[in-house]
């Protein structure tokens, strides 16, 4: 059977095909030592993926502050090999303006 093209989350919610839901939805969710598991992480990209196509991008978003999002954006960012110290620089200072911007959206 050909995999379907991986669910690909929007702004707005959108739907995922009967194809992808087969594919990407495991048949049991089991809990081992506190986390969603039924092998390896990597089985999992599928189906976070149809999650985040479900909610939308602005609603996973709205459940967590900004600033947890702007680490783990940097975090990953950080991890690119095409940043060179220039775009590495700039990404920081990015963040770290960003962040000023929600903590005083959040107080």
């Amino acid at each position: 059977m050909i995999q379907p093209p991986l669910p690909q989350p929007q702004s707005d919610r959108t739907p995922i095909t009967l194809d992808q839901y087969e594919a990407y939805t495991p048949d049991k969710l089991e809990l081992i030592h506190g986390f969603y598991d039924y092998g390896y992480p990597e089985d999992f990209k599928g189906f976070y993926l149809a999650v985040l196509t479900n909610m939308g991008l602005r609603a996973a978003v709205s459940y967590v502050p900004m600033s947890k999002w702007l680490v783990a954006i940097q975090e990953v960012a950080l991890q690119n090999p095409k940043l060179n110290d220039n775009l590495r620089d700039r990404l920081v200072r990015g963040i770290a303006e960003l962040n000023e911007v929600f903590e005083c959206l959040e107080k």
